[in-house]
């Protein structure tokens, strides 16, 4: 079991990572995850391998669905980096309550429960976090999929929205 979760983690740590991206080559809306996820693919050193997996941190941070939330998710990360685990934990409980559908915090809180050795609330954590995120991939794909419907309107990849307007039901 602590080798399948292990495994788990590190899987997300890849999945989710990045580098900065400037102003001159960001890419359109949509894009922009793909690019940095690419460019930590593509590293050739370790020191350009932490820049990109930085980046892609820092986006899915940037993206959180609003200010309450990504103060949340900040100040949980600076409590868990000073080893305040169970403050951490509350904040991104807040983060999980306050927006359900945003993946960082179930992957937030995963980390911290992992760390205070709550392996059965991390492993559901997990879990979670690439529900959301295989979700989206889904509709990315197949926009007609039937639970599509599941997927807040915040989260519609561009490719959706093209197809179907944030004032209509899906």
């Amino acid at each position: 079991m602590y080798k399948l979760y292990t495994a788990l983690l590190i899987t997300l740590a890849v999945i989710v990572p990045v580098r900065y991206v400037s102003a001159d080559d960001k890419p359109t809306p949509g894009s922009y995850e793909a690019v940095l996820l690419q460019r930590l693919a593509a590293a050739t050193s370790e020191a350009d391998g932490r820049l990109a997996e930085s980046a892609v941190w820092e986006h899915w941070f940037s993206v959180a669905p609003d200010d309450n939330v990504h103060d949340w998710l900040q100040q949980g990360r600076k409590k868990r980096e000073s080893y305040d685990y169970e403050a951490a934990e509350e904040l991104f409980d807040r983060v999980v309550k306050a927006a359900p559908h945003y993946s960082e915090g179930y992957n937030q809180r995963a980390f911290v429960r992992f760390l205070r050795e709550n392996l059965e609330g991390s492993l559901a954590d997990l879990e979670k976090t690439l529900e959301i995120r295989l979700l989206r991939q889904a509709v990315t794909i197949h926009p007609w999929i039937q639970e599509r419907g599941a997927l807040p309107k915040n989260l519609w990849p561009d490719s959706y929205r093209r197809i179907h307007e944030p004032e209509q039901e899906i």
